[in-house]
């Protein structure tokens, strides 16, 4: 599958399928197939690129809907920044992005558990929510999902709460 047959299928997925291609179109984005690490289906880099495992994913098939969610979500992060990509608050949003789109693709069928509660949190830095969202994330994507490695605020206002705290 070419890149054009994703953006194009993308484009076809609603308001966040068309915001997510326009995107990737704007900024010239490429999307590449790769064997990845067993615990992500696709994932972005710095330099501005996102690759999809090939571990679950055919280069030489239809994109799925799980396939356009994940590009919503790392889409999401190449929005957000670096900083706040590599955050539980980052992974939250993206999460939401993702699992929001999902629904809408697959019907609303009701989502597993741990993503419906990850989908009623607040977008908000508060601790408290970002736990739970690590938490659940964790319980829906296994322990090998290491959300627990990420700062729970971007990494600026996760320096600043520590020094206020002392």
């Amino acid at each position: 599958m070419t890149q054009e047959t994703l953006l194009q299928h993308l484009q076809q997925a609603g308001q966040t399928g068309q915001q997510t291609a326009d995107y990737l179109r704007q900024r010239g984005i490429p999307i590449r197939f790769a064997r990845g690490v067993a615990a992500a289906g696709a994932w972005w880099t710095p330099w501005r690129a996102i690759y999809i495992n090939r571990r679950y994913f055919d280069p030489q098939t239809a994109p799925t809907p799980r396939l356009l969610c994940l590009l919503a979500h790392e889409v999401k992060h190449l929005q957000q920044g670096m900083l706040t990509a590599l955050s539980v608050y980052g992974e939250l949003e993206a999460w939401q992005v993702d699992f929001r789109l999902c629904q809408e693709l697959n019907g609303n069928k009701p989502p597993h558990p741990a993503i419906a509660e990850l989908l009623s949190l607040p977008l908000q830095m508060e601790r408290r929510t970002l736990e739970r969202a690590r938490h659940l994330m964790q319980a829906y994507a296994t322990q090998a999902y290491r959300a627990d490695l990420l700062p729970l605020f971007p990494l600026p206002q996760e320096i600043a709460y520590w020094l206020r705290r002392r």
